[in-house]
């Protein structure tokens, strides 16, 4: 049996800053971009990350497996059928970090059945955080303070669609755009897309192409909490737990 998920919120909290101050020491630096066998970026960032986050996980629940992008990149990738897991992305928008415009996040979120019941997104850059649970709403908070967030209602007309700086297909997002009226379309890094529906800053976050797991699961947590939902383009709820935790096409959006 696993905590109410709300009441690991603020461990989780405390963990994505500590991440967070982490990554901001070595980006503020002269790092190295290495890649990875898909090709993909890392840096010492990413790694330094997920190295603080996995022992602080394993502390808080303890025998609840960790899928992390650098362990799976490396070869150790835990089973989780049948029971809760976590899954982190210790530096999701490695292109956005290495390209320093400060749109990375920490992304940390615990799975139970298939689905996202705890997550926190921390932008270290901006110094906000969002986070969420099952049953317990959605909140954000910066140097400013804490507050409450929601979805807001879809407008008639001028929805703000999100969709990713470096990942676009722009022929499927304007086909998908086009019943729209008045659609705007804005840009936004890593899970700050997430986010921004779950605000009520944005509406839509259509998206085309590859993403996995630990992409997702954090920002899905957020939305959910804020009265939000990410399907697939065929109406179904993204689930979690998949065999290659590889994502299909998907849309968050307001629920209801």
């Amino acid at each position: 049996m696993i905590p109410a998920p709300a009441s690991l919120l603020p461990a989780l909290d405390t963990l994505a800053r500590r991440a967070g101050a982490v990554i901001l020491d070595i980006y503020n630096s002269d790092f190295v971009v290495e890649r990875k066998g898909d090709d993909s970026p890392v840096t010492a960032a990413d790694r330094a990350a997920e190295a603080l986050i996995l022992p602080g996980l394993a502390t808080l629940l303890p025998g609840v497996p960790a899928v992390a992008e650098e362990e799976v990149a490396a070869g150790r990738r835990p089973a989780v059928e049948g029971g809760p897991f976590w899954l982190v992305d210790p530096l999701d928008g490695t292109k956005e970090f290495i390209k320093r415009n400060g749109e990375f996040t920490v992304n940390i979120a615990l799975v139970a059945e298939g689905v996202p019941v705890a997550g926190v997104v921390y932008a270290p850059v901006a110094d906000r955080l969002w986070a969420g649970a099952t049953g317990a709403g959605a909140y954000a908070a910066d140097p400013a303070g804490r507050r409450d967030i929601a979805c807001r209602p879809r407008p008639a007309e001028g929805a703000v669609v999100l969709t990713s700086r470096s990942h676009r297909n722009p022929a499927a997002l304007e086909e998908w755009m086009a019943p729209l009226p008045g659609a705007v379309l804005d840009f936004a890094g890593s899970s700050l897309k997430f986010c921004r529906v779950a605000e009520g800053s944005a509406d839509f976050y259509p998206r085309f192409g590859p993403t996995m797991e630990w992409d997702t699961a954090a920002g899905h947590a957020v939305l959910l909490a804020a009265g939000g939902e990410v399907v697939t383009f065929d109406g179904q709820p993204l689930a979690y737990a998949k065999p290659d935790f590889r994502n299909p096409d998907f849309l968050a959006r307001r629920r209801g």
